[in-house]
């Protein structure tokens, strides 16, 4: 079975139109075309109605997808994966992943935002106005797959190239965003056609001027090692890590070193971090998503803790909580401030927690002074599915 090129971009474009609001277009053997709206998973039949996917259909579409392209396909076999940029014309982008799963091929379309995204369409932190103007260190944005990093980083970057008169590099996998040029020049290079390696990528933006690098993600040891070394001799580097709240993001650094290096990393990463931003989506009370961000800015206490490791009466946690004064803040902090505004509800606030206890305490105050009706009936069922689960 063969498929073209414009016969996918059909195919796709008919998602589009059932589903004007798709976040990701998921196609595997066995099930039908899938679109994702709001975190939930919806089919979409399509004229022709190809019911659920054969195995023949799904590689038909891959190949389609992949086109002539010998690099995705030697990837694709080496690896069991590639990634790649996808854009139906006139209707929009995608960030693609193929993948091969139980003998068949699958993919995950990502759809990407027609613009770049501003900080305040976005609602981004008030530190995310500090980061633009740094000069050197290390930012780095964490979360999970899905939670929106791609497009903090790309908001960050506009602000930047609107701003700064210097040359930005971004080494990405793939480009998302195209960008302009603007105060700044920007070039964008893209793993697999402009460079091999992230680390090999960094390395030879070096040679290449910037004042700003932006490292799509940061994989293993040797990108780090690069990383804090560009970071440490005057360039700002931005990337991403798959880390779920600050603290977790230093331990994930040390973690990518031997045991014998940790002194001299925690030394290199209390001077040229700068800030980490980790971030959530969760579901928005009448329906979409609302972000929620935990923000961690590198001052003495912060670095205190970099160099000396956490203990029990200092943490993490603890310093983010009380470092409202320099835009810091944690999860739950975030996640009180979107229940007072009525954009998530008290149940979606408690299951995401990090102290459910503690949070359901400050969210029954606010209730009370809203004079709402307090209880805890949802605070004990999720204590009570905690200690089932023990």
């Amino acid at each position: 079975m063969n498929m073209t090129r414009a016969q996918l971009d059909a195919l796709m474009g008919q998602v589009l139109d059932l589903f004007p609001e798709v976040a990701d277009i998921i196609i595997t053997t066995g099930k039908p075309i899938q679109a994702e709206v709001d975190g939930s998973l919806k089919d979409a039949v399509t004229t022709p109605d190809l019911g659920r996917l054969s195995p023949l259909l799904t590689k038909a579409m891959a190949v389609a997808l992949m086109g002539e392209n010998l690099r995705l396909q030697k990837t694709l076999a080496a690896k069991g994966s590639c990634d790649l940029s996808y854009a139906i014309p006139g209707r929009g982008r995608f960030r693609a992943n193929i993948f091969s799963q139980r003998g068949s091929l699958a993919m995950v379309l990502r759809r990407l935002p027609s613009r770049l995204p501003t900080m305040e369409e976005l609602g981004l932190p008030k530190a995310f106005a500090d980061m633009a103007t740094e000069k050197h260190g290390l930012i780095l944005i964490t979360g999970g797959t899905g939670s929106g990093k791609s497009n903090s980083l790309a908001a960050l970057i506009d602000r930047i190239n609107e701003t700064l008169a210097g040359h930005i590099v971004t080494l990405e996998d793939p480009v998302e965003f195209t960008h302009q040029h603007k105060q700044g020049t920007v070039n964008q290079r893209e793993l697999g056609i402009d460079f091999d390696t992230f680390a090999s990528g960094l390395r030879a933006a070096f040679r290449q001027g910037p004042k700003v690098i932006l490292v799509g993600e940061i994989r293993d040891p040797e990108t780090m090692e690069i990383a804090l070394q560009a970071a440490g001799t005057g360039h700002l580097v931005l990337s991403t890590l798959h880390t779920t709240d600050a603290g977790s993001t230093i331990g994930r650094i040390l973690g990518l070193f031997g045991p014998g290096e940790e002194r001299l990393v925690r030394m290199r990463l209390a001077e040229s971090l700068r800030y980490v931003v980790s971030q959530r989506l969760l579901p928005r009370e009448g329906g979409g998503r609302v972000a929620a961000f935990e923000v961690l800015k590198n001052t003495l206490r912060v670095k205190e803790l970099i160099l000396q490791g956490e203990s029990v009466d200092k943490t993490f946690y603890s310093v983010l909580e009380a470092g409202a004064a320099s835009n810091m803040q944690t999860f739950d902090q975030h996640f009180l401030a979107l229940f007072e505004a009525g954009l998530i509800s008290e149940e979606t606030a408690l299951l995401s927690a990090s102290d459910r206890s503690r949070l359901g305490q400050t969210l029954d105050r606010a209730k009370s002074a809203r004079g709402q009706k307090v209880t805890s009936l949802v605070i004990e069922g999720l204590v009570d599915e905690d200690q089932g689960r023990k």
